[in-house]
């Protein structure tokens, strides 16, 4: 069988490559290794961890914010099994939905392995044996798995990646998350709120140190009130398990050896490229110095009729940014003319408060040397917020200091996740601050913060503070 192209991985970035490329009329074909499409992100990562960041949510208000709205229980407990059920359904159905768009728009799906013979043909690998395909160009879209140290062995039973806190059948007592970024803030948030202790350890000094530094002081905060315990500037230096109890060592900001102990161990330092077994080198693709395909600006590798997109290649590893990549990649395969612009692609972390961003942080505005304003405006100050009882955090607006432009805006706090959309059409028009502080935002609503914001920015004129 030949294809006029050919899409090897369904994540959000594979699979809506595929669709792309079938709408624009291209004989197109998804190979898939598993049996259930739909990649990290659908499977054991975006959908599932929010599946469960949203059931610990409902139980931890239940716990904590329910007698205030004037709702009393009684005997509240957690069934951590029919929470991982509900998140199992959610997973299901959301796969079942990408099956179906892949024979709405008529792409043929294989499930095995694929790999290179050439540039042009690709071999699957499956249960029933190997087949062999023929193709015009190629989409890699194998997206990235989770990464380790060096000096730790994951079991898979206590010592653990973010694919197996998802499927936990008890709660833990007590989990040492290493890292401090968004995975392992989410995840630890999940259970922190069903009452397990987090034990936090970061080489860094600071959580989610990507983004502006204000969000990571008061997310830090927050999650220091649900619980959480912070260790910065430590080296993790080995982690073991006997019976039921993992003890992790590492060397603090002084060079001096700690250990702590928990029942769990969450590692989650980051993701790194999934490659293996695909090929490369047959087809005579070559990767960067990280190991990741190598690309040029319109994402094509070293061999022009072969593209590469999403965790695989530079840039953020965003579900998001891939499914702009894949868009992108099948529009200009189809001789038209797609932009991306990487800048405007917002971050996410879903802990509650949920953080958002997209532009450049204060520190990169202060490296390029480029004279900025800043303006912010608090949830506690906002009617809709204290309505909700969801009063942590504040909006953060930097503008240009000549033009007003809007450089980058930075949330923490409820439904910033969905908020930052605003933020991001703003700035793809290229909107100055006062032309967002002069749109009507319907009261009360938590994107009056965001107006408020701009207000704030615009000459300090902020009216509800």
């Amino acid at each position: 069988m030949t294809y006029d192209v050919v899409v090897i991985g369904s994540g959000p970035g594979g699979y809506v490559a595929a669709i792309r490329c079938a709408q624009l009329g291209m004989k197109t074909a998804l190979v898939e290794k598993y049996t259930s499409l739909g990649g990290t992100c659908l499977n054991v990562g975006c959908i599932p961890s929010k599946a469960l960041l949203d059931s610990s949510e409902h139980y931890h208000n239940a716990a904590h914010a329910f007698k205030s709205h004037g709702i009393e229980l009684k005997d509240l407990k957690a069934n951590i099994k029919q929470m991982i059920q509900r998140k199992g359904d959610v997973v299901s159905k959301t796969v079942e939905g990408i099956n179906f768009l892949m024979k709405k728009n008529k792409i043929d799906v294989y499930t095995g392995l694929g790999s290179f013979l050439d540039k042009n043909t690709i071999q699957i690998a499956g249960a029933d044996g190997n087949k062999t395909i023929t193709t015009k160009k190629t989409i890699i879209a194998t997206g990235s798995k989770p990464s380790s140290l060096p000096s730790i062995a994951i079991d898979k039973q206590r010592i653990i990646t973010s694919t197996e806190a998802l499927n936990l059948t008890e709660i833990p007592k007590h989990m040492i998350v290493i890292g401090g970024g968004v995975i392992g803030l989410e995840l630890g948030s999940v259970y922190a709120r069903l009452g397990t202790k987090i034990t936090v350890i970061e080489y860094l000094d600071s959580i989610i140190p990507t983004m502006d530094k204000a969000l990571g002081r008061e997310l830090q905060k927050v999650l220091k009130g649900l619980g959480f315990e912070f260790y910065f500037n430590h080296k993790v230096t080995g982690a073991t398990v006997k019976g039921k109890e993992v003890t992790v060592k590492a060397d603090d900001k002084l060079g001096n050896s700690v250990e702590f102990k928990g029942d769990y161990c969450l590692v989650s330092v980051g993701r790194r490229p999934y490659t293996e077994g695909l090929g490369l080198e047959k087809a005579g693709v070559k990767l960067d110095e990280r190991g990741r395909i190598a690309v040029n600006d319109h994402l094509e590798t070293s061999v022009p009729s072969i593209y590469a997109i999403g965790d695989v290649v530079r840039g953020a590893m965003l579900a998001h940014k891939a499914e702009e990549e894949g868009v992108f990649v099948a529009e200009y395969m189809a001789g038209q003319k797609p932009h991306i612009n990487y800048n405007l692609i917002p971050g996410v972390v879903y802990t509650w408060p949920e953080v958002a961003a997209v532009g450049f942080t204060e520190d990169q505005l202060k490296e390029q040397g480029r004279a900025y304003k800043t303006g912010s405006f608090p949830f506690k100050a906002l009617g809709r917020a204290r309505a909700s009882m969801d009063t942590d955090g504040f909006v953060k607006v930097l503008a240009d200091k000549g033009t007003d432009e809007i450089l980058g805006v930075h949330i923490i706090g409820p439904r910033a996740a969905d908020m930052i959309a605003e933020a991001v059409v703003a700035m793809e028009f290229r909107a100055s601050a006062e032309d967002v502080s002069r749109m009507s935002h319907a009261h009360p609503t938590y994107t009056e913060a965001f107006k408020e914001a701009c207000l704030a920015a615009t000459e300090n004129r902020a009216l509800h503070m």
